[in-house]
């Protein structure tokens, strides 16, 4: 076991300060990484805070990593010392249940292992990216294809990257496809780029008239203000899919009624507490559905990060010092970053 220097909480209650952890061994087909960037992803602070009532302590979030493989085991084939790697939210599954075959680890049935706070239905702490270094299994890293000067942007992509890439592929987002994105935080800003990759046309809907411009610069065709009935309105049943990235309770009918008829909204953003439950005509009437997505398997994260090194999509960010994290969460709760908080791991050393 080596010991590393990270920032965790030891409570609910406690603010993020600076621990110590222990690292296992190299195993055969492991690789170790110094952590270089990590993301802050908002699924950190409900871990925290033990807002989905899971968290094990002591917790050391952070699972959009990335750095630099120091040290390979002996059975390791894709990566070598040198090489940059990523580093998302799972470390492992059980490898052979029918959502595992599938490469969909993210839905396997006994529980994928979590960066950090452990498997899905208990186990054994994990600790993330807040930390000078993780050793993980070789086939749950990450090949980093980006230029090295953009590493720091890369990193929120191991989340709010594929979080928001597997449901715009998996539910058919292209060409000729009007596509609407609720919501311009962390997610929705990576969904409203990757979606114009793909080449729909985006509707982005934010509560925010001050994020019209923006929005626009990230690739939007449109924007529409959702509190605004009128410009509502005029998306009736145009919709050919919705991505619905807010972490917040609220209101899905308004949204349900963009969709044209067997149209779908498909929810990414987890609150803390349920939506109100949608009028069931709004899904009978047109045959809608309302779905759910996580995040996304190992192989289609590798395709996500290829797919944005092609188009040069990275995440829009702000560096801070891992000493910042606390205030940054506060910032976070008020929506005031644009639109990734990404921690420079040097600050810890």
């Amino acid at each position: 076991m080596s010991k590393v220097k990270a920032y965790g909480a030891q409570t609910a209650a406690s603010a993020l300060s600076a621990m110590e952890i222990e690292r296992r061994p190299l195993n055969p087909d492991d690789v170790q990484i110094e952590i270089l960037y990590c993301g802050v992803c908002h699924s950190d602070l409900h871990t925290a805070r033990n807002e989905w009532k899971n968290t094990v302590y002591p917790s050391v979030p952070g699972h959009e990593i990335v750095g630099r493989i120091t040290a390979v085991g002996d059975k390791v084939k894709k990566f070598k010392v040198g090489d940059l790697a990523g580093v998302g939210c799972m470390v492992d599954s059980c490898g052979h249940c029918p959502s595992c075959d599938d490469g969909e680890e993210q839905y396997c049935e006994s529980g994928f292992t979590g960066t950090y706070n452990g498997p899905v239905f208990g186990g054994e702490n994990t600790f993330g990216g807040y930390s000078q270094s993780i050793v993980v299994k070789e086939s749950f890293v990450l090949q980093i294809t980006h230029a090295a000067d953009a590493l720091a942007a890369v990193a929120p992509l191991l989340c709010a990257g594929i979080t928001t890439y597997s449901p715009l592929k998996h539910w058919g987002v292209g060409p000729g496809k009007k596509v609407g994105i609720v919501g311009l935080g962390g997610l929705g800003h990576m969904a409203v780029k990757i979606a114009h990759a793909m080449g729909a046309h985006v509707v982005l809907f934010t509560t925010s008239a001050g994020k019209v411009a923006d929005a626009k610069r990230l690739g939007a065709d449109e924007v529409c203000i959702s509190t605004d009935e009128k410009q509502m309105a005029q998306y009736a049943n145009q919709l050919d899919f919705i991505l619905n990235t807010v972490a917040a309770p609220h209101k899905l009918d308004p949204y349900l009624q963009l969709l044209k008829k067997d149209a779908t909204m498909t929810l990414v953003g987890a609150p803390a507490e349920p939506h109100p439950s949608p009028e069931v005509f709004n899904l009978i009437f047109k045959r809608r559905q309302l779905a759910g997505s996580l995040i996304g398997g190992i192989a289609e994260t590798q395709e996500m990060l290829d797919f944005c090194a092609k188009h040069g999509l990275v995440s829009d960010i702000e560096m801070i010092p891992m000493a910042y994290i606390n205030d940054a969460y506060e910032r976070m709760l008020k929506s005031d970053v644009k639109y990734r908080f990404v921690i420079d791991m040097k600050s810890l050393a």
